[in-house]
């Protein structure tokens, strides 16, 4: 097993003030029945951005996990944000965070990993701890999915929500056996068309759009082909990074899988040799938020006690790309 490079030192989550349940969808034109939508996915109600920008939900979450950390906005080496659903494309919503946060001295930018966006950050930042170019870094998970769904296709709609998770980094002690053991990332662009949002284009570069015309912008997914290669990647995100951090299920004391679908979160732990009584779960409560999901999950499973100092956490997710990813921290 490796020497920690860098560890958590905080955690935090920001959430919208508005709750949507199942049994609103109807208030929307939308046919459907919270019994449906709970037996399909688990989820019962998610929370939707109504004023909130997604830099504000990435703020909240960052100044909860600074707070923890005992890290102020100057300290920050790097801050990096995961996110499929930024409030502007240009410039990166990292930037946007970073002003908010007053953090300027650090360096901003964005990966573009869809849900596996936190590993994917996380791992960067571990790295560019590796290497000297940072000290203490501040990454991000945050989606306001609300603003690219189709919210008269229900066959979308009622799986995602709005939410923001974030995680202050910090240089291991020499001697120290906390942090994180080991991570994973692997991606397959020929699968990206199973979920993914069109390209947004007026033919010719130049050309003007006609009056009336209508651009793509929203979430378009293949649900089945989804779920099968999701269930695959996840299982072989779960087993690289227990092997590579010389531990298996059993030396697990948490699971904190990416909430997309209860079916999906119980076929991963059954090939890591998980149990179901060792994987949170928040599926229910806030649906699927992409790059917010596992950070969100982190933080409230830290903040409620479900584990503490010494634990060993194994995080893993998919996302749109195909992208996949894994790490072991021990807290």
């Amino acid at each position: 097993m490796k020497r920690p490079i860098a560890y958590i030192a905080g955690t935090g989550r920001g959430l919208p003030a508005t709750v949507f349940k199942n049994d609103q969808f109807g208030s929307i034109g939308i046919e459907t029945t919270d019994e449906w939508i709970v037996e399909r996915t688990g989820i019962k109600q998610r929370y939707i951005a109504m004023k909130e920008s997604a830099t504000d939900l990435a703020a909240a979450a960052s100044r909860a996990a600074m707070e923890k950390a005992g890290v102020h906005a100057g300290e920050l080496d790097i801050v990096v944000v995961g996110t499929a659903s930024p409030d502007r494309l240009l410039p990166s919503a990292a930037v946007d965070l970073q002003a908010a946060l007053g953090a300027g001295r650090a360096a901003a930018f964005d990966v573009g990993a869809a849900c596996s966006g936190f590993i994917y950050g996380t791992t960067v930042a571990e790295g560019m701890i590796a290497t000297g170019n940072a000290d203490t870094a501040l990454v991000v998970g945050v989606e306001k999915l609300s603003s690219i769904v189709d919210w008269t296709d229900r066959a979308t709609c009622v799986l995602f929500g709005d939410g923001a998770g974030a995680a202050v980094l910090k240089r291991s002690k020499k001697d120290s056996t906390r942090g994180i053991l080991s991570t994973f990332v692997r991606s397959d662009g020929t699968l990206g068309d199973l979920l993914c949002r069109p390209p947004v284009t007026t033919g010719h570069p130049l050309a003007q759009p006609q009056p009336g015309a209508t651009m793509p912008q929203f979430v378009k997914m293949n649900g089945r082909e989804v779920f099968k290669n999701a269930v695959r990647s996840m299982s072989e995100a779960a087993t690289r990074a227990l092997d590579a951090a010389k531990m298996t299920g059993a030396d697990i004391d948490l699971m904190i899988p990416h909430q997309a679908n209860i079916r999906i979160i119980e076929a991963t732990a059954k090939h890591a040799n998980i149990s179901m009584e060792k994987v949170y779960q928040n599926v229910d409560r806030f649906g699927n938020t992409s790059a917010a999901s596992v950070p969100i999950a982190f933080d409230e499973a830290i903040q409620k006690g479900v584990v503490g100092e010494g634990a060993n956490v194994l995080l893993v997710a998919f996302g749109a790309g195909f992208t996949w990813g894994s790490m072991v921290v021990k807290l």
